[in-house]
């Protein structure tokens, strides 16, 4: 009943189709002006993704940390290490450029050594004040020794701050207005105002500035996003296009399908819009994507029209075929892709949410498009001729069906062992993954940007801001000597974790106090007595001018603290073990009967957002699965049959997993992807081949060997084709700078390839070997729906055009 009722509505789609061809198009033409229109809604990320969920502790931290002292990651740094730098024009030109970056507006301010401020004791008027370290502009390379001497030797409160003593590095940094950092002001100054007056400076000099910070990379982190999607979308048209006329030989055809993905290219960046979605680097993969997805679609459809008008030469009914008979199978196999992607959605986090909402919606889209444009277009053209499907019959095609043919039938026990071999090593290799919480993992290895990074890390221990708050739940208890003393003992251990750089916090402040009121003698640069204590807070009014530095440290009530360090690009496994003895250290100086204290920043939340997704990896994956294997139970209404689909795909994604065990290829937001891609897409062949298997058993009369080997040719060249467009489809993301990119392009369309082989030779094993059963006509019961006629993939000695 639900078989004859499906194939009857199908009849009625074909009919609607062709007999309403101008109004659809119009239809069409309508949607994709409309969104063209949301285009405008399109906006890059500007800030780094957030992979929790908006109720997860750590987002809460975060959020509670960002209230009460703003934006953490609002620094750029700019360093220079060069002896050159001692000459004295050297020197002044950087004095000017930090004075040039003071002026935009964009910056709040900038603490160099051209506004550095000595605090220094007021004797007659008892007070401490701040004076100029620069009084005059240098004129001579010998003054430029004395003040850097000066510097480096005497005041020790800028020492990781503004200079390494040991390689004689400076350092200059622009702090950004806290309001434009997350916003595209940020990206507009950087690329433009920031970087030409960099480039100016180093034209003048011949030095090289090294610059780092958050927003730097995160500027340039996604303005490299931008610049790729134009390259993936031009290079998986390019890929695809050839592949698909090398396989079709027709200029038409390959023209029409090249117009079917570019609308649906338009339709992605279109819905990106209308939901208000911003661009990041997962959704950036979204246009490639369809394109690499809609064109098996375009394959399979004017295969068929080629098949039908070879057969009978009737266009209209050849058409009419394409639809009612393609297009079950066609929704069904993009049904089970939408929902590998789909189950991105359950994940709680926000990036990915989105990219599965907007993957799934497009792939239905472009299937839409494929059954209605590819119909309609050939309705206005001329059948193909017989020249143009003579030349098609390809002898190595015909070999590599017969060869795994030869397989299935006589080397079964052999395939048998190769999995078995193969699974078992696979899970030797998955238990040598590891996972990967780092910020700059993904980022290009050879871009300027990425160097400067490790530049940073090996002078002043990184650039990734770690935060630690605590609250002494006591008004103006910050300053109490008693937690001053703790706040010291906790920036030892600190200084003494070699990944992270030296602590910055209000005891700095208070150390230099006493150093000034000591005449400077570096040795005093310690914490006062209690009896030298009163000083603090007449250092805190005086202290004007590096105070937008410095008050960031403590909220306005004197009872929140920050303590602000910077850690390395690390291992995971270092970083959580830092990150576990900083909280061991946190609650031993602070007990939490008394203080209440939390470590975030943005490192520590991209790391604890990949665990999250790692734990929800298998809850994802479980239920495409899942999913699909229902899918599976209404198709045919055999428990066996779920079973013998479901082997051929999950043991492709335990190799892949087993690959990048061996291959150091660590679990990341990027990488966990590929299993429900993959695993959405290769479950397409399954069907095909089990829905062509079930159809050779009525012809056959239920005789098992025969109506797999006639499977297995059947569907074996077409197969082949759309598993090799997906290979390379997917291999163009291998031409990314981003290493995540890179990997998720690599491990896709190596597991498509594993899964294509697992298709075409354990499945028909495991049919031949698993099913005996199925020879009783009476245990067999029909699909639920019709998915393929008899004809659906062309006989060996069929063309395409």
């Amino acid at each position: 009943m639900v078989a004859k009722l499906t194939k009857g509505f199908w009849a009625k789609v074909a009919r609607i189709i062709l007999r309403n061809r101008i109004l659809i198009l119009c239809l069409i033409t309508l949607v994709t002006v409309a969104l063209a229109f949301q285009w405008t809604n399109m906006r890059f990320s500007s800030s780094e993704a957030n992979l929790l969920p908006d109720d997860h502790p750590m987002n809460i931290q975060y959020d509670a940390f960002l209230q009460k002292f703003g934006e953490e990651g609002n620094i750029v740094a700019l360093a220079i290490k060069d002896d050159r730098f001692k000459e004295v024009d050297k020197f002044n030109s950087w004095s000017i450029l930090s004075k040039k970056l003071d002026a935009f507006p964009e910056v709040d301010y900038v603490v160099s050594i051209e506004n550095l401020r000595e605090l220094v004791m007021d004797r007659e008027n008892n007070k401490f004040v701040l004076n100029s370290f620069i009084k005059e502009d240098p004129e001579t390379n010998k003054e430029v020794d004395s003040l850097l001497g000066h510097l480096y030797n005497e005041l020790p409160f800028y020492e990781g701050l503004l200079y390494n003593k040991e390689t004689g590095t400076v350092r200059t940094l622009v702090y950004l207005d806290k309001d434009i950092v997350n916003t595209s002001v940020r990206k507009v100054f950087i690329l433009n105002d920031f970087t030409n007056l960099i480039n100016e400076f180093e034209e003048e000099t011949g030095l090289d500035v090294r610059i780092s910070g958050m927003p730097y990379i995160r500027t340039l982190n996604s303005q490299n996003i931008i610049d790729e999607i134009g390259v993936f979308i031009a290079a998986a048209l390019l890929v695809t296009s050839l592949i698909f006329f090398f396989f079709f030989r027709s200029i038409r055809a390959t023209f029409i399908s090249m117009c079917v993905v570019i609308i649906g290219v338009m339709w992605a960046f279109g819905f990106l819009g209308l939901l208000q979605y911003e661009i990041t680097v997962l959704t950036a993969l979204i246009p490639p994507l369809i394109i690499v997805i809609g064109i098996p679609n375009c394959i399979f459809l004017i295969n068929k029209y080629q098949q039908e008008v070879k057969k009978h030469g009737n266009q209209g009914l050849a058409l009419q075929r394409v639809i009612s008979k393609i297009g079950n199978a066609t929704l069904m196999t993009n049904v089970t892709t939408a929902c590998g992607f789909a189950t991105f959605i359950i994940t709680d986090s926000k990036l990915l949410t989105e990219f599965g909402i907007v993957a799934s919606i497009n792939i239905i889209g472009i299937f839409i498009l494929s059954l209605l444009i590819i119909p309609i277009i050939y309705s206005f053209m001329y059948p193909p001729k017989t020249k143009h499907l003579r030349h098609l019959n390809k002898k190595w095609i015909d070999g590599f069906v017969s060869w795994m043919e030869h397989i299935v039938r006589e080397k079964r026990i052999t395939v048998y062992v190769v999995s078995l071999v193969a699974l078992i090593l696979s899970i030797i290799g998955i238990y040598q993954i590891d996972i990967s919480g780092s910020l700059i993992e993904d980022m290009s290895k050879n871009t300027q940007f990425y160097k400067d990074i490790k530049f940073f890390d090996r002078e002043f221990n990184g650039v990734m801001p770690i935060e630690i708050v605590v609250d002494t739940e006591k008004e103006k208890g910050v300053l109490k000597p008693a937690t001053l003393k703790r706040i010291n003992e906790l920036q030892n251990f600190i200084e003494e974790t070699p990944e992270l750089s030296k602590p910055l916090s209000v005891v700095n402040l208070v150390k230099y106090s006493k150093q000034a009121f000591y005449n400077g003698i570096p040795k005093y640069y310690q914490l006062p007595t209690s009896q030298e204590n009163t000083f603090i807070m007449d250092v805190a009014k005086n202290s004007k001018g590096n105070e937008n530095l410095l008050e960031n440290f403590v909220d306005s009530t004197g009872q929140v603290l920050r303590i602000t360090t910077f850690i390395k690009d690390v291992k995971t496994e270092r970083m959580e073990a830092i990150e576990q003895s900083l909280l061991q250290e946190i609650a031993k100086t602070f007990p939490e009967e008394r203080y209440s204290a939390y470590v975030t920043g943005k490192a520590l939340l991209f790391l604890k957002g990949t665990k999250y997704l790692v734990k929800n990896l298998v809850l994802s994956l479980s239920l495409a699965i899942g999913l699909i294997g229902l899918f599976m139970a209404y198709l045919f209404r055999s428990f066996r049959m779920i079973a013998i689909s479901l082997i051929p795909n999950i043991l492709p994604l335990v190799i892949t997993a087993g690959v990048m065990g061996f291959a150091g290829v660590p679990i990341k937001p990027s990488t966990i992807l590929v299993f429900s891609i993959a695993f959405g897409i290769s479950v397409d062949d399954t069907i095909h081949f089990l829905a062509k298997y079930r159809q050779e058993l009525t012809a056959n009369h239920w005789r098992i060997q025969k109506s797999v080997y006639a499977a297995l040719r059947e569907t074996g060249v077409s197969m082949f084709y759309t598993s090799i467009v997906l290979f390379f489809g997917f291999s163009v993301f291998m031409i990314s700078s981003f290493g995540g990119t890179v990997a998720l392009g690599a491990l896709v369309s190596a597991t498509l390839l594993f899964a294509m082989l697992a298709n075409l030779i354990l499945l028909p094993s495991l049919l031949l070997s698993l099913e005996r059963s199925i020879a009783n006509k009476q245990v067999l019961k029909k699909p639920q729906i019709d998915i393929l006629t008899e004809e659906e993939y062309p006989k060996k000695d069929i063309s395409l055009e």
